[in-house]
This record gives structure tokens, sequence and C-alpha cells, in this order.
């Protein structure tokens, strides 16, 4: 039997050993494994997820394997090329093959203080246990890096509560992989986040405190940083210190120099992965390496592979924002022409890098919204498919169907972490009989990596003719419909329960505040108690909306807009005593802006005590109910619009629901409170009241249809009831009312016999559940005030409960706080007729 030594077992490391071991049907090699960490493959792709709840155990690629001997914590110190023999502390392991697959290093800039206590690297799980510990106390932390790793270690920063600043040497966040235009789109996202952005400026010294710890930053552009704690990701370099003691062939910038076989100078010897340099060149990221694995374990079987090139393509989630890059991103082809797409109110931004004469498509940029990634980077090198403004359509706009993954040739990638086409996810769709996404991933791969290509798995499942599951995400094979139904008919009462009965893992993203949705309109409790508040989104988990300055908006609810003068002078004497800015929204509620988490309780309380109760501007829930002054005022009114906007407010606060819900009410039919634009709106007549629903504004405003006309006081709630309810009970995960309706079999003639003419014999479940509603309902913010351990969790800083965060400031404009301008540059208000010298200046 041959000896195969592998050094290192990283992610490519673990991908050589299983196509080794895949190949290998004959057992004609033995394989042996040298590991520096002590614990076996994992995921630094997702190794961010470490400070998102995921376990080493969760992150983990290692499966036991009898023909396969890793050493963990034994690492190679010594490769002697003549005797073939690889060497480490305590032995001595012959081989007849020889792979380097030892990945990377950190690179620290050389610079004064680095080796301070509370400077650390973002490398490896270890690091950061480490950066958890210490951030224990912390409260500003600074990381030197503004790339991808930067920016993953910067989030980090955040959900350990750390304040957080991002030093970047370029002139834009992952200069990399985005052009200008996208970087300053990026930075947007960022700085809406709390982080603060320095970009084209160094580091040139970190400095010590009175405890020797580091204490601040030293830029090149004069500026100090304070930090009690720092993260270096400026970059990595291809670890290749033992292959080149070894006298191996290495690059001029490093790296084990391989040729297109990954051979190295030396015969038998091998490098993949991030310290090969494939003709001088060093990949650092996970799809080149796995392709270069696979290259190396169809060698050492007698095959004749070749190492195909790389995709530098990547699409990650930084910071909850939504990046890629594919292809020639940055436009180096001689003649190319860019193709660009912004949206700054949706903070969209897309370019499409082409061939001379538009006809080709060499590659692009997307910031903000990337669903287009996986069939744009399938197409690169290939004809373009559509117009190239109907390729960067958003999402949910109307394409050209010819645009999509049906046009795609057979040899396109899907899949460019492994490699494969859509030939091979077709064939195995019928040859293998593949019928849903774990099966393909199972049988080809594609999706097991970064998972971008996962819904082009499914478009082609739907493509070739196979019957979808409407699963809610990979942990539930049920629809949130299904979900729904089984939680209220078993009476289940938190995600655990129902995951473990139901489910499969930990949840995600998707389904963790679904289900805490779908708990909560099932009036199951606080929303915060217990596991309760481990699901929710960032706004419902503080009971307020986060702004973009790291601040809280407190929205009391003021019911059809109707408000004595005594409860608006609380609300001048709350603003005025917290230094809040107010505005009167469109929804006529007043909105205070500017408030810190540890404040929030503070305010409610005085709110409270003056009658007010959460406006539930945060939540997935009933927002507003506009009126007009009708019939008490208005001398074309016919009706009292704002008595009945006023009870229907208080019938439907607080009521959850896939997607925030939007009501007006009109007092008559010359519509002034606008009740078409909303989800259910309702228009006075001289003979009662007409129903509108399914209408809503947003990116497609959609008018409401009318649904019944000329009803009673009593028909209208109890229509209204019914609709609401079977809207919760059926809708789709996020889907608004008019999205909801349109999906329907039958549409909104389909609503209208079940919650009139009950063709589903369900109205009287439905009457019953909107009087559980009415009859449970308790306002959040004065249960959160009697409760001293729920109060625990307002603090910006949970080891300083009593510190505001330092990164937070105001300026003044037009007499009120707002956020401090970043230095990405300034706002400009537009203040028509006055001199340009006096825009912006405090009133």
């Amino acid at each position: 039997m041959k000896r195969l030594v592998i050094i290192g077992n990283g992610m490519v490391g673990q991908r050589l050993i299983e196509a080794v071991r895949a190949r290998d049907t004959d057992h004609a090699w033995s394989v042996t494994v040298l590991a520096e960490e002590g614990r076996a493959a994992y995921d630094r792709v997702k190794l961010s997820a470490f400070f998102d709840g995921s376990s080493a155990e969760d992150l983990n690629l290692h499966t036991p394997d009898a023909g396969v001997d890793l050493r963990l914590g034994e690492p190679a110190r010594k490769v002697d090329l003549q005797s073939r023999t690889v060497l480490t502390d305590s032995s001595a392991y012959p081989y007849d093959a020889l792979v380097f697959a030892t990945g990377s290093y950190p690179f620290v800039p050389p610079v004064e203080g680095k080796d301070l206590p509370g400077v650390f690297v973002y490398r490896t799980l270890d690091d950061l246990v480490a950066i958890r510990e210490y951030a224990q106390g912390r409260t500003i932390g600074a990381v030197i890096g503004g790339g991808l790793l930067g920016l993953e270690a910067a989030n980090a920063m955040r959900l350990l509560g750390l304040a957080t600043h991002v030093v970047e040497f370029a002139p834009r966040l992952m200069p990399v992989q985005v052009d200008e235009a996208g970087g300053a789109m990026l930075r947007r996202y960022v700085e809406d986040l709390g982080v603060t952005v320095h970009t084209g400026t160094g580091t040139t010294a970190l400095n010590a405190g009175e405890d020797g710890t580091v204490a601040s930053l030293s830029l090149s552009n004069g500026a100090l940083v304070k930090a009690d704690m720092v993260i270096v990701a400026a970059g990595i370099r291809p670890r290749d210190d033992v292959a080149r003691a070894a006298g191996l062939a290495t690059g001029a910038r490093g790296g084990i120099l391989v040729d297109s076989r990954c051979e190295t100078s030396e015969a038998d010897v091998y490098a993949v992965g991030e310290c090969a340099a494939v003709d001088g060149v060093c990949y650092g990221l996970v799809a080149p390496g796995y392709a270069q694995a696979e290259v190396v374990a169809d060698r050492l079987m007698g095959g004749a592979a070749t190492f195909p090139g790389a995709d530098m393509s990547t699409k990650l989630k930084l910071l909850g924002v939504d990046v890629a890059s594919f292809g020639d991103a940055h436009g180096t082809t001689e003649g190319c022409l860019d193709v660009t797409f912004t949206d700054p109110a949706t903070r969209v931004y897309a370019k499409l890098v082409l061939s001379d004469d538009a006809s080709t498509l060499l590659g692009g940029v997307l910031i903000g919204d990337a669903s287009a990634y996986p069939t744009l980077r399938a197409g690169v090198g290939l004809a373009l498919s559509a117009p190239p403004l109907a390729l960067l359509a958003p999402a949910g706009a109307e394409v050209d169907p010819g645009a999509g993954l049906a046009a795609l040739p057979g040899s396109a990638q899907v899949c460019s972490c492994n490699a494969v086409t859509k030939d091979a996810i077709v064939d195995a769709i019928h040859a293998q009989g593949c019928a849903d996404v774990p099966a393909l991933k199972a049988c080809t791969r594609a999706g097991t990596s970064c998972g971008s290509c996962v819904p082009m798995l499914k478009q082609l499942l739907t493509l070739e003719g196979v019957a979808q599951s409407k699963a809610l995400c990979e942990h539930f094979d049920h629809s949130r419909q299904e979900l729904f139904d089984i939680v209220r008919v078993r009476g289940i009462r938190s995600f655990s329960a129902l995951i473990g009965e139901l489910g499969r893992g930990k949840g995600c993203d998707i389904c963790k505040p679904a289900v805490a949705s779908i708990l909560a309109s099932l009036n199951t409790g606080y929303v915060l108690e217990g596991e309760q508040a481990s699901l929710q989104d960032t706004n419902d988990h503080f009971l307020a909306n986060i702004q973009r300055n790291g601040t809280y908006s407190v929205v009391p609810r003021i019911p059809g807009g109707e408000i004595t003068p005594e409860k608006l002078i609380v609300i001048g004497e709350v603003a005025r005593d917290f230094n809040l800015y107010t505005k009167i929204t469109g929804g006529q509620r007043i909105d205070m802006f500017g408030a810190r988490v540890e404040q929030l309780p503070l305010i409610w309380k005085r709110l409270v005590d003056a009658g007010f109760e959460s406006g539930h501007a945060y939540g997935k829930s009933l927002r507003t109910i506009k009126s007009c002054v009708g019939s008490t005022w208005c001398r074309y009114g016919v009706q009292d619009s704002v008595g009945l906007a006023v009870a229907l407010e208080l019938r439907y606060r607080g009521l959850r629901s896939p997607h925030k819900l939007k009501s007006a009410v009109s007092g008559c039919a010359r519509e002034c409170a606008e009740a078409r634009s909303k989800d259910f709106g309702i228009i006075a007549t001289d003979n009662g009241w007409n129903l509108y629903v399914g209408g809503n504004g947003g990116f497609r405003p959609r008018h409401a249809d009318l649904f019944a006309t000329d009803l009673t006081t009593e028909e209208l709630v109890r229509t209204i009831d019914r609709f609401l309810i079977f809207y919760i009970r059926s809708a789709d995960r996020l889907q608004r009312t008019a999205a909801w309706i349109e999906s329907l079999d039958g549409g909104i003639e389909h609503l209208r016999d079940v919650i009139v003419h009950d063709s589903l014999g369900l109205c009287a479940e439905l009457d019953a559940a909107m009087a559980g509603h009415v009859t449970n309902y308790a306002d959040e913010w004065a249960a959160t005030l009697d409760d001293p351990e729920r109060l625990s969790r307002f603090v910006s800083f949970v080891n300083a409960p009593d510190a505001p965060d330092p990164s937070i400031s105001f300026t003044v404009e037009r007499g009120q706080p707002v956020p401090v301008p970043t230095d990405s540059g300034t706002r400009q208000p537009v203040l028509l007729g006055m001199p340009a010298t006096s825009i912006g200046s405090p009133a």
C-alpha cells in the first residue's frame, strides 16, 4: 500500500481526503494527516457564525474515517525530500506522495504595539474564543482591514456589544471585490449600523494605556482612535515556511510554486489551497482550493486532470448586507463596457461589465440585492440572455423569462465552489432521481459550500418539472401556513419544541423569526419571554426601531391620529428632556428619534404613566389606522371616520402578522385618508362603509380592491376580523396582503367566498381567534417596565450597564438633534431660496 501524507487539515485538506477516499476504491493508498490545530477541519467560510450562536460542532467538517490517520495537534516541522519523510516533534512519517495543504497565516503590519495585550487576529476558532473572552468588560473595538474578513470581524465586535471602528488603507471597503461606487454603497450600509469607517488611511501605531493593554490607534492621517480591543484583519500570506526550508521552489510573493497539475518542483510533492502558487498566483478563496484538491486526487489515482483556473466570484452577507462580485468585476478587459443600476432609496447598486460589442457578460458587482448573482455568475463568458437592464432588475420586478436559468447552456457552472455544471444538475435530477435540494447536494456537492447557488438548484428542479416543496427553510419540511396550523392545533409554545418535533438542526434567520411571529400571533405570552427573546429580530428584541447611528425611535400609539392636548404636552416634554428628534409621520403618529437603548425604559415609563402604549412600529403587526376628520368636523363627511379608526386600531393593536399592516378610514368619497393604498381601507358612504383590501405602498405601490359595499359597522368589523386572521394563518413568510391575495387560487373571489360566504366553514373559528386576541392584548412596554429581569436587557454594554455608547453623537439641523454626518459625506438639506452658506446651519 502506498503512503500519502497530507500536511494540514483545513477546508481544502479535508476536501482532498474526501476526494482521495472516494476515488480509491481499491484501497491503494494509506492516508496520514498532520494537523496543527487540536481540532479537526471546520468551516472557516462560516467562522463568524460562532458569534451568532453556532458551536464548534456546528462548523465541523470532519467525518471519521477508519482509513485516515488524523494526527491532531501534531504539525509538520521538517520535510526531508531525499529520504521522503515528514518530521514532527515526536515522529517521522515516510511518504510516497506528499501534499502541502498548510493554508495561510494572518498578515500583521509591522507597527509599533502590534504585540500588546488586547490585539488579536481573526483566523481560527481558538482566535474567536480568545476574542469573545477578552471582550468582556470592553466598550470600544477597532478592526484593521476593511476587506471580507475585516467586515466579518467588525460584525463580531458589534455582536459582542462594542462600539466598532474599521480602518482600511484603500480608499474604499472591500477594494479587491467591489468598485468605487459599490464601495460607497457598502459604506452607507455599514455606517448605518453604527460602525465608524476610516478609509484611505493606515495604522501607524497601537498605543498602550496605563494598564499596559491596547488603548488606541494612531492613524496616518493624524487621527487618534480610542479602542480597548483591536482585531487585525489586514490580509493573509501563504504558509510556505516548511516547504521553503525543504528546498521547494516558491513564488516571488510567497507560496509554493506548482504547475497546472498542482505538482511542486519536486516529483510526487503537491500543494493545494492558499499555500499553493499556481504559475505564481495564490488564490485566497475556497473554490480554487477545492478544484486543486480534485486535481491532486485524480493524479494520485493515475488520472490526467489539470487545474482549470480559478473562479474568484464571491457572494456574502456582511453585516447583514448582500455583497457579490463575479468575473471581471473591475472592468480590466480592454474595451469593455459598464452598465450600472443605482437606487439610493433602496440602497441597491449593481454593475455589469460587458464586452466591447455589449454582447457578452464579463463580470459584475451587486450590493444590497444579490438575488441575481447565481444566474449572472453562471453566465460569465456567455452571450447575454436579455438586455442588460433586464438582467439587473431588482428582485420582484418583472423580468424577461429568457433572462433566467433556462437560457444558460448546459456547460455553465451552477456551483463554482465545486465546479458543478447545469448539465450535471439536470442529469442528477433525471438519471439519479434527485427530487429536492438536499438530494442534489448529496449527489453533486452543489450548494454544500457557500450556498449561494441553492436558489438555482430550486429553479432547475422547477424547470425540469419536479414539483417543489413549500418548505419554510431547510430546517422544516412544512410551509409557514402548515406550521401555523400545527402550532395552533398541538398547542406548541416554543421554537425548540417545534423543531424538536418537526424539524432538524438549530434553525436559521428564516425560520426563527417566522416561528416567533406565529407564536406571538397565537397569544403565547410576552414576546420576549424566555426562548422567544432569542428568536426576535433586532427591532422586536428591544421593542423599538433601530436607526442608522445605533439609536432607537420611540413611537407611542395615537389611535386614528386623535390626541388630547395633555398627551401632546407629555410627548413634547419627553422629547425635550431626552433631547429627541420629533417628526409627525404619514400615519398620523409622532416619532421620537435618537434614544439610546438604556434610555428606552425611562422614556416608556413617562409615556405609559401618561396613558400611552407601544405603537408597535418595530413589529410585523398593525402599525396605524389613519383617518380624516370625517363627519365630526368636515362639511363633506358622511360618517364618523375618526371614531371608527380609533375603535379599529384599539381592536387590532398588537396583532402579529406575516408582514406589517396599515389601514385608513376616509369619511367620504373624497378619500383624504388615502384608504385605497392600505392593506385594508375603509371609505364611508351614505349607507355605511365600503371595504377595500390588498393595497400597499412601497417599492411596488398597489391600489386596494373593493371587497364589500355599504356595510354596517358591525358587518365591517366582522369582515375585517376574518380577513386579518385568515391572512395571518395562510400567508407566506414576509408576504404582504397584496401578494397574498394574488397568490390565492381564485384570488379575491375565493377570499370573498371564505370570509363572507363561509365556503370553508372557518368563519366561526376566525371570529373566535380575533375575540381571543382582543381579550388577551397586553401592552409590551408596560409589561417590560413591570419586570426587573426584563429591564436588564436594555443596556448598551452588558458589562457596563450604566455606560452610554460613546460612538453616538449628534449635531443640530433646523433646531433638532440629528446623527452626525459620517466622513463619507455630509447631508445636503434642500432649503429653497436660501443662500448656500446657510444650508444646514443650526437654527
